[in-house]
């Protein structure tokens, strides 16, 4: 058996007023990193700079990252970092906010670096030469605040790179439930099941260990009982806490274990149509675990210890408690024309196929699965 690596962030802290650890922090510059304007509007940004500048530091705000962020936005970041040279940098936002931090982070310290140098996974050079890095997420979904990953997008090939590199699971993770409190309810659904299909993916990944495996189960767990609280009840407490933990952890396994066919066919499909990334993964779940079970008893077990009879169907009946279509030909998020869908479908599925999540779905998927795992998903129909 070969060596395995277990990597998270040094310091979770995660409840209620979590984001007060922000004043214990010992430095002279901090940088605030984040999105479009939610975390002005709500205010957290603000309550973010007055806590650093109560711990002694001067502050600057780096905003404007794109829900894709791009190569330009991180190269702008970096820029402003090596002027103002802070000690920390803190992402406070969503996903899209914390993954160009991370980015911006890396040519902040290595400035002579052009981003196709960094392409490579495990190409990064070591970290934290000249700060450290804390992750505030805004929404309990994507888990960058936990993870070793980045998306950023070359606008000019239209291409998304995934970045891989152990150095940049932030320092400190701040899990404040009061932030993805203000989620709509949409918002709050599509984030939610993202995080399902982060456990549920790396629970049955080839790749999991028994230090990924009770990370996943338990997300699972507080998904299923908790998003429909949280979808109906935005400001019920419990369920926010629950679902914002769940989030993280869930990212403690995927970002360990890797993922599956879900993602791999969320990642094109989203390509395509332009479907949100966690409605994808919602649509595509229930397939795709009926499919898997043919490879791996790994459902059956968390079914056993979560008490539940199918996976698959829990799935299902969420998403329909979510409003989540059981079909993508159902969803009006996007314009699904049939045509197109047909158009597409043969390269979709290769490009699927070829995506790096694909490696780690049990039972060796053919380009061949991967359509018919489409079309029983665009059209509601068994495999």
């Amino acid at each position: 058996m070969s060596v395995m690596h277990f990597s998270v962030p040094r310091d979770i802290v995660y409840g209620e007023n979590a984001l007060q650890t922000l004043s214990t922090l010992k430095g002279k510059r901090a940088v605030l990193v984040t999105g479009g304007s939610s975390m002005k509007r709500f205010g957290f940004l603000e309550q973010a700079q007055s806590l650093l500048e109560k711990a002694g530091m001067t502050c600057i705000v780096i905003d404007g990252v794109e829900p894709n962020p791009s190569v330009t936005t991180v190269q702008r970041g970096a820029k402003a970092m090596l002027e103002f040279e802070p000690d920390w940098i803190v992402a406070i936002g969503g996903g899209s906010a914390l993954d160009a931090a991370k980015v911006m982070w890396c040519f902040y310290e290595h400035p002579q670096l052009k981003f196709e140098d960094i392409i490579a996974v495990g190409s990064m050079p070591p970290l934290r030469n000249k700060a450290r890095f804390v992750a505030i997420p805004s929404t309990s979904g994507t888990a960058s605040e936990i993870t070793a990953f980045s998306v950023i997008t070359d606008t000019e090939n239209h291409i998304k790179y995934p970045i891989v590199a152990a150095d940049m699971v932030p320092d400190l993770a701040i899990l404040d439930p009061a932030i993805p409190e203000l989620m709509p309810p949409h918002i709050t659904a599509n984030t939610g099941m993202d995080v399902l299909a982060h456990a549920t993916e790396a629970v049955a990944s080839i790749a999991a260990t028994s230090f990924t495996d009770p990370y996943a189960i338990e997300a699972i767990r507080l998904v299923l009982e908790n998003l429909e609280t949280a979808y109906h009840e935005p400001h019920n407490k419990t369920a926010r806490f629950n679902m914002h933990n769940a989030s993280a952890l869930a990212g403690m396994a995927f970002t360990n274990a890797s993922l599956g066919l879900v993602h791999s066919l969320a990642h094109k499909i989203g390509g395509e149509f332009g479907v949100t990334h966690g409605l994808a993964n919602a649509i595509l779940m229930p397939y795709i675990i009926t499919f898997n079970r043919q490879f791996t008893d790994k459902y059956d077990r968390v079914e056993k210890l979560l008490g539940i009879n199918d996976l698959a169907e829990s799935v299902r009946q969420l998403n329909a408690k979510l409003g989540i279509p059981a079909c993508f030909k159902q969803c009006d998020e996007v314009d699904f024309d049939e045509s197109k869908f047909r158009d597409v479908l043969n390269r979709m599925s290769a490009n699927a196929h070829a995506d790096p999540c694909t490696l780690t779905n049990p039972g060796k998927p053919t380009v061949a699965d991967v359509k018919a795992l489409y079309t029983a998903a665009y059209y509601g129909t068994n495999q």
